[in-house]
């Protein structure tokens, strides 16, 4: 039966030095784990090699060194570059993938860990370097309960914000691009935003205050879009897409009254004119759901 080890006794190997690298290495030896690194510019291991990590000769050395071996490079090719000429050394070990990728890389590259007789946990960092092992730090992980399980104590240095998702390896990468389409929006609307009013001579800073309260407005919302979605009914709780559409009107001729871009206003009341064609005039805004579950172009 797998059981937890005591924090500080499960050697730990981190291959991929870079700035986020560097700093899992960094956590794992704060939290008192014998660790080794590698890295192909293996400078980039001085300053954790005089914080007592073990800079290994090769990958090979490196995933040799521990039972538990954590890659983060710059996509998945690179981390089969680095492992597929390894042969059986994996063989036995527990492969955490912190490298961001997509649902296919990370199910495709599980199934490439098994065949080498490595069991694979994929991950998905929801923090910068600076965060890491901090309470700020999210990291999400899919993949095999138990293996999770054993090395939950060791994984947890890395970060207040440790979830696990469940078994489908493929959970981590699909959260962490949801959490990416979430920034992109929110930074989107909010330069849209500045350059509309800086059209006028608004500095951005004057705007910022205003607009995080509009941010916690629709935060405000998200918990009862979520029920809607997940029922498949949308009552409008308060306005309608019509509504939605004639604003989307004002913003567009706004933006290109001022001289400011107006695609993305173009594009938005584009998408959700589907969504009224689809019958959902008179639903709440959460119906728009039902156009981006669609393949691109119908």
């Amino acid at each position: 039966m797998m059981q937890n080890r005591d924090a500080g006794d499960t050697p730990v190997t981190v291959i991929g030095l870079g700035l986020m690298g560097q700093a899992l290495a960094g956590a794992f030896l704060r939290n008192g784990y014998p660790t080794t690194v590698w890295n192909r510019t293996a400078a980039k291991a001085e300053h954790l090699v005089t914080q007592g990590a073990r800079l290994a000769d090769s990958a090979g050395d490196a995933v040799a060194a521990s039972p538990l071996v954590v890659v983060c490079v710059s996509d998945y090719d690179a981390v089969h570059g680095l492992l597929d000429p390894l042969g059986e050394v994996l063989d036995g070990r527990v492969l955490v993938n912190l490298t961001s990728g997509t649902s296919q890389g990370a199910r495709e590259t599980a199934e490439w860990a098994a065949r080498r007789g490595a069991t694979y946990l994929d991950g998905a960092i929801l923090a910068i370097p600076a965060g890491i092992g901090t309470a700020d730090a999210a990291i999400l992980y899919s993949g095999p309960r138990s293996v999770f399980d054993l090395h939950e104590s060791t994984l947890r240095s890395l970060g207040a914000g440790t979830t696990y998702l469940g078994g489908d390896h493929g959970l981590s990468s699909l959260y962490d691009v949801a959490m990416l389409s979430l920034m992109w929006n929110i930074l989107n609307g909010f330069l849209q935003g500045a350059a509309l009013l800086g059209a006028a001579g608004v500095e951005a800073t004057t705007f910022t205050p205003l607009a995080n309260k509009g941010i916690e407005t629709v935060n405000g919302w998200l918990a009862a879009y979520a029920q809607q979605i997940d029922d498949g009914a949308y009552p409008a709780l308060d306005s309608t897409i019509d509504t939605h559409v004639a604003a989307m009107e004002h913003l567009i001729h706004e933006s290109e009254f001022l001289g400011v871009n107006a695609e993305l206003p173009r594009f938005i009341k584009a998408l959700t004119g589907q969504a009224v064609a689809d019958g959902h005039g008179g639903s709440g805004y959460a119906a728009v759901i039902e156009q981006l579950r669609k393949p691109s172009g119908r």
